[in-house]
This record gives structure tokens, C-alpha cells and sequence, in this order.
């Protein structure tokens, strides 16, 4: 996907190469102030000064570029249900291997979702978050399992701050005393913290978008919004995750496996032709295919010309 882009914006860059300097009027360049540096790893694109052309190349970027988090991921657990308010789904953690290819090293297992199933999260509302986020952070009664992620053993002046007022709400606290609202004692709320691992669903930590929604041990009912797993098998999730894969959690409704992976049906892309069964979709051509459209239409603008009928 990342050579295709490549090899597209080169095209486009020749033509913006080509046809930028007959576009603009004489002795009216302006410098443009650099932008702030992206966070992903791929180089930026540089502006042609073709306002059309820009655009098209930012699409192009956006849609086949991929950010270096994405990229990163090699870890990924997918929990799918057939209907938003479904309260149970389906839970299968998947590892990509040095060939690039995703394969389930996790259940298939049940997994319990919030009492209103899944969709927007909201504080006081018992939903799931629909969704693909980061794990961060994991937690427990009881001591590490061996996981590789940052782990507190929690007790009883272990807090997550649900409190929409507070100034350190969606975060573990250390206190004597709740920080208010509805915070949670993570020793108290009992066995079903056991082992966990935080959902990074509302890292900017935007009061009312929902907090302390955790992968947990499950007590064979529907949750308040996290996802709850078989105890032995949450203790396996934390001692296989590992930070430095990045490891991700995707949750939706008929939720498909990563990429590549065989285990997962493959959904057909909507509005395109069926493709030849002897030569396998290329990944991205679809975007591709859309941009380069775009491309064509794009052209006779940039040279003044119009198509002949």
C-alpha cells in the first residue's frame, strides 16, 4: 500500500512539477510558513501551490500514508458482536508475525460488553466503546502476572477518578478518599479487577465522553461499559501483551479480524466490481483507484484544456 502511495505521488508530483510554474502568476509567490512536523514517521508532502492538487495530494496521503501507530501494530484484539445492543461478542487477540501476516493466538472466547451494548460512550451510560483504541496502562488485586505492560497492584486507596469535575478525571489515583462523582475503588469493586487493562478510548480525557472503561475479569454478567473476559484467560492477555507491539483493541459490530489474517472473513468492498479470481485485490487500490479518478478529471484543469466529448 505504502509503494502504490509512493509511486502515485510521484506522479502527481511530476505533473504539479510541470504544470505549477505555467499556473502561477508571475511575481506573485508567497512562502508559506512550515508546518507543524507530523507525528507520523512518513516524510511530508510539500505544497505544488495548485490549491486542487493540494488537496488531492493531502487525500492521497491520508488515505494510503497510514500513521506510524498503525503501521506499528502487531498486537490486536478484536471483539465483535452481530448488533450494537448486543450484550455478549466475541473476543480473538491476534499477533502479526515477521511476515506480516495476522494470525489468532487468543480465544476465540465470549466476552461481555456494557448493558446497552456498544456504540458512543458516555458517563453514566452503560455502552461499550465502539471503536479501535490503545491499551496503555493495566492494573489488579492481584500481583503481576508477568505481563510486560506497566502493572499497579492495586489496594484500597487506589481510585479511578470518574469524576467529570475533578482535574485528573479518567485517571488512577492514589487518595484516601474518593475524588467524587463516580470513581471506583479498584480494590473494593471486587474480584472483577482481579486483573485489567485500561481502554485509551477518552485519552484527552473529555468529561462526558465515559472513563474507566477497562478489559477486566468478568462475573458472567453485563458491564457497565467495559469488556469482561474469562479470569485464566485475562491473566493470559496481560502476560501476552507487550508495549512495544503496540498493542491495540478494536470492538465493533460484525468486526472483522486485522488485515491479512486468514482466520477473519473478508468483507467485499461495496460499489467495486467483483474481482478475477486469478490475481488477488491489491490492498488500497480501491483508494487508489477513487484518487487517480480524481487525477484524470483534474488534469485538463491544470492546463487549461478541456476533455473532447
Amino acid at each position: 500500500m505504502r509503494l502504490l502511495g509512493l509511486l502515485a505521488i510521484a506522479v502527481l508530483a511530476a505533473v504539479a512539477g510541470g504544470a505549477g510554474p505555467a499556473l502561477a502568476a508571475p511575481g506573485t509567490t508567497t512562502p508559506t510558513s512550515p508546518s507543524t512536523p507530523p507525528k507520523s514517521s512518513a516524510p511530508a508532502i510539500p505544497e505544488t501551490g495548485i490549491p486542487l492538487l493540494d488537496t488531492l495530494l493531502n487525500s492521497l496521503a491520508g488515505n494510503l500514508g497510514g500513521s506510524s501507530a498503525e503501521a506499528d501494530t502487531r498486537q490486536m484484539i478484536v471483539v465483535t458482536a452481530p448488533k450494537a445492543n448486543d450484550t455478549s461478542a466475541t473476543l480473538t487477540g491476534f499477533e502479526r508475525g515477521a511476515d506480516g501476516s495476522w494470525k489468532p493466538v487468543i480465544g476465540p472466547t465470549k466476552a461481555f460488553l456494557g448493558s446497552l451494548g456498544m456504540g458512543e460512550p458516555k458517563d453514566n451510560v452503560y455502552r461499550t466503546p465502539e471503536g479501535t483504541f490503545g491499551l496503555d496502562q493495566a492494573f489488579g488485586r492481584l500481583a503481576n502476572p508477568g505481563t510486560k505492560m506497566p502493572y499497579k497492584k492495586v489496594d484500597r486507596q487506589d481510585w479511578w477518578d470518574s469524576n467529570m469535575k475533578s482535574p485528573t478525571y479518567n485517571t488512577m489515583v492514589r487518595q484516601a478518599k474518593s475524588p467524587g462523582g463516580d470513581s471506583e475503588n479498584l480494590y473494593d469493586s471486587g474480584p472483577v479487577y482481579d486483573y485489567a487493562v485500561n481502554i485509551a478510548h477518552n485519552p484527552q480525557r473529555t468529561p462526558g465522553k465515559a472513563s474507566a472503561m477497562f478489559l477486566h475479569v468478568t462475573n458472567n454478567q453485563p458491564t457497565q461499559g467495559c469488556v469482561a473476559i474469562d479470569k485464566e484467560l485475562m491473566r493470559k492477555v496481560l502476560v501476552w501483551l507487550d508495549p512495544a507491539k503496540h498493542p491495540k483493541i478494536s470492538i465493533g459490530v460484525n468486526q472483522a479480524g486485522p488485515p491479512a489474517s486468514s482466520a477473519a472473513p473478508q468483507s467485499s468492498a461495496p460499489n467495486s466490481a467483483t474481482p478475477n479470481a486469478d490475481s488477488p485485490a491489491m490492498p488500497g487500490a480501491d483508494e487508489l483507484t477513487q484518487l487517480l479518478g480524481q487525477l484524470t478529471s483534474l488534469v485538463p484543469s491544470l492546463f487549461g484544456t478541456t476533455t473532447g466529448s
